[in-house]
Formats: structure tokens, C-alpha cells, sequence
């Protein structure tokens, strides 16, 4: 009883300390994209504005990730079943549309000083780039002790905002010796080109989500084998596997048995069936299985039974998988 309590606890601070850490970083994010946008103006720099850019995605990564953080310990509703994962593909669209509009009006103002450069406040970029390290780094030390998948992709995020400002470091400390004004809108443009080659694959990734397409690493055709080969399966169809919000992924499928089945031989199957889907990472599934003279009744002709099939007990079971430790099985009149 100690014990579980304890462990409970233990799992509800580590939570706590999660979205502390994700919420402090928010702000920081937030606070210090404010004071490059003004910075960037201010020392003339584009390569700062484009960094800006880029923190304000990251901001709202940030305020994304601390909000479903905390949304993880609601479970679903009557309106929500699934819970609210989704929710973050709409967060992702919304961070694409901005980071695409800012992106452009940086490089709108970086390519033309290629041609006519304009010299930019080297010591005030050097300041804003020891206090972006310094900032950013200090988020990334607090998030990077975690194990939690959110905070590591954070992290990552932040990572690359550290990297950034050192190469921004780098430049205004050349130009604290040499007048060589091109440097800033290079790095600018430099900086926006990533910004923007993260954005598409991000954009190509959430529309596919969306779309509901089959997840980069699910194999249906793997997946329709290992389901086969269970005994009494003769085949299964219907097949489709989606994502929720690209880590949780869902799987339906009619499969179609070698014979009626007792109760006994369900049993297994459904057992069966549970291992597999937990081999291959299925957060929700619902398998429903046919008898072989049962037309599918997605099919062209409303599923039909002949008459002694009608007058059996049970004539059709439905798996469903809501975790990776149970089912059940249901069935239909």
C-alpha cells in the first residue's frame, strides 16, 4: 500500500516537474523571442529577425507541448472519445502557417541587401547572442534530464536555437573586425532556408496525419502476414492503420475465420491478436472477425448469413484493443 502510494506520488512529481520545466521554458522562449524582434531591429540585424523567426515557432512548439502536457491527464470525452492528441495537428498548422508568412518577409528584407548591404550593431548582436545562448541553453539543461518524448523533441528545439545564436556569435564577432556587412543577410538568408526546410517536411508530415495516411513506420502489408498466420484466420481485409498525432497510432481490420469458433478458440485469438498488436505499436485497435459464408458488411452487399449460421448463439465477435495490455471481445446478435 506504501509502496503504490509512493509510486504514485513519485509519478505525479516527475509530471509536475515535466510541465514546470516545458512551462518555465515557454516563457523564457516567449520573453527573449520579444527582445529579438526589438534587438533585431534595433542593431539592423536580419540574421537576428530570421532567429527571431525562428524562436516564435519554437514559442509556440513550447506553449503546444505545455498545454497537451497538461491535457494528458484528461482522459477523453463523449465529443472527444480519442482524448485530445489531435488537437496538436491544428497547434502544427497554425506554427506551419506563421513560420511560412515570417519566413517570407525575412527573406524579403535579407535578399535585397545582398545587393545594397547595410552595416549592423556588431557589439549589440554580440550581446544578444551571449544572452540567447545563455537563455536557451539554460532551458535546454533543465529539459534534457527528462526521459518524456515531449521533452526531448522540445529540447531538440531549443538545441538548435543554442547552435543557432552561436553561429550569429560568430558572425558579429568578424564583423567586430572586418566591415564585411554581407555576412548578416547571408546568415539570415541561411537561417530562414533551414527554418523553411523544417517547416515543408513538417507540413508534409502533419497533411499526411491529417489525410490519415498510413504512418512512416507501420508496415500494413508486415502487419496483414503476422495477422494471417494466427491459426483458424484465413484472411483479413479492411485493413487501415492511421495516426492519432503521429506517435499513437490506430489499426481496424476484418478478419475473416477458417470456421465457427467457440468461445475457447476466440479466446486465443483475441489473445493472439493482442501480441501482435502490441509488436507493432499500436496505441488502439478494433479487429472484428467474420464467419467464411459472412459477406462483409462494408462490402458491395449488406452483410447476410445463411440460415444456420442466423440461429448460432454467437455468429460474430469483434476484438477491441484499447491499450497495450487489454481487449475485449463483444458480441453482436
Amino acid at each position: 500500500m506504501s509502496d503504490t502510494h509512493s509510486a504514485h506520488s513519485h509519478h505525479h512529481h516527475d509530471h509536475a516537474n515535466l510541465t514546470g520545466n516545458i512551462k518555465l521554458a515557454f516563457f523564457l522562449n516567449v520573453l527573449f523571442t520579444v527582445i529579438e524582434l526589438i534587438g533585431g531591429l534595433l542593431t539592423n540585424s536580419t540574421a537576428i529577425l530570421a532567429d527571431a523567426i525562428h524562436d516564435l515557432g519554437d514559442s509556440i512548439a513550447l506553449g503546444q507541448a505545455w498545454y497537451f502536457q497538461h491535457l494528458t491527464k484528461n482522459a477523453g470525452t463523449q465529443r472527444y472519445t480519442y482524448g485530445f492528441k489531435r488537437f496538436t495537428l491544428l497547434s502544427a498548422l497554425i506554427n506551419i502557417v506563421i513560420l511560412l508568412i515570417s519566413a517570407v518577409y525575412v527573406l524579403s528584407e535579407a535578399i535585397p541587401r545582398l545587393m545594397n548591404p547595410q552595416s549592423s550593431h556588431a557589439e549589440g548582436m554580440i550581446f544578444l547572442a551571449i544572452l540567447g545562448i545563455a537563455v536557451n541553453g539554460f532551458a535546454v539543461l533543465r529539459l534534457s534530464k527528462s526521459q518524456n518524448i515531449n521533452a526531448r523533441v522540445v529540447s531538440l528545439h531549443l538545441l538548435e536555437d543554442v547552435l543557432g545564436w552561436v553561429a550569429i556569435l560568430l558572425v558579429a564577432l568578424v564583423l567586430m573586425f572586418k566591415d564585411i556587412p554581407i555576412l548578416d543577410p547571408l546568415l539570415a538568408i541561411f537561417i530562414t532556408l533551414y527554418i523553411l526546410w523544417g517547416t515543408v517536411k513538417n507540413l508534409k508530415k502533419t497533411v499526411n496525419l491529417l489525410l490519415q495516411a498510413v504512418p512512416d513506420e507501420s508496415d500494413v502489408s508486415l502487419l496483414t502476414r503476422d495477422i494471417e498466420k494466427v491459426a483458424n484466420i484465413e484472411r483479413a481485409h479492411h485493413v487501415h492503420v492511421w495516426s492519432l498525432d503521429g506517435e499513437q497510432h490506430v489499426l481496424t481490420a476484418h478478419l475473416v475465420t477458417t470456421r465457427p469458433l467457440n468461445a475457447d478458440e476466440y479466446a486465443d485469438i483475441k489473445k493472439i491478436i493482442s501480441e501482435i498488436i502490441i509488436r507493432h505499436g499500436f496505441f488502439h485497435s478494433t479487429i472484428e472477425l467474420e464467419w467464411p459464408e459472412e459477406a462483409c458488411r462494408i462490402g458491395d452487399n449488406q452483410c447476410h448469413l445463411d440460415e444456420h449460421w442466423a440461429q448460432a448463439p454467437l455468429h460474430r465477435a469483434s476484438l477491441s484493443h484499447g491499450s497495450a495490455d487489454h481487449g475485449h471481445v463483444h458480441p453482436h446478435a
